[in-house]
């Protein structure tokens, strides 16, 4: 059918990927506030839920470690818990991206959007 009109018939599946590639990324980006991840420190004392899009969402303190001698130990696990959250929902939202883009031929590790 674009035989005649050399890369231009390329250009246009090209296209047509990109398109349905956006429309994917915007599907996965509404999905990724519906996934959740758990972080955790002490020894799972404290956890950090968030959204895969780093939106934390709840916070779980086992109640044994108030004591209020250590209040440095419990900002210092509540910041851990938090970080490990983050970081969670980090990797989960890259192998999110990374199912999308496995069809494109993309270099690996490139990390989308641009």
């Amino acid at each position: 059918m674009f035989k005649g009109l050399g890369g231009l018939g390329d250009m246009a599946g090209m296209m047509k990927k990109a398109q349905e590639m956006q429309t994917k990324m915007a599907e996965m980006q509404d999905e990724l506030h519906n996934v959740m991840v758990t972080g955790e420190s002490g020894a799972g004392l404290v956890k950090a839920t968030a959204t895969a899009k780093g939106e934390l969402t709840a916070l779980d303190i086992d109640p044994s470690i108030f004591n209020g001698d250590d209040k440095e130990v419990v900002e210092d696990l509540i910041l851990a818990a938090i970080k490990d959250a983050q970081a969670k929902a980090q990797e989960r939202a890259q192998e999110e991206m990374g199912k999308l883009t496995e069809g494109l031929g993309l270099p690996p590790g490139m990390k989308l959007p641009f």
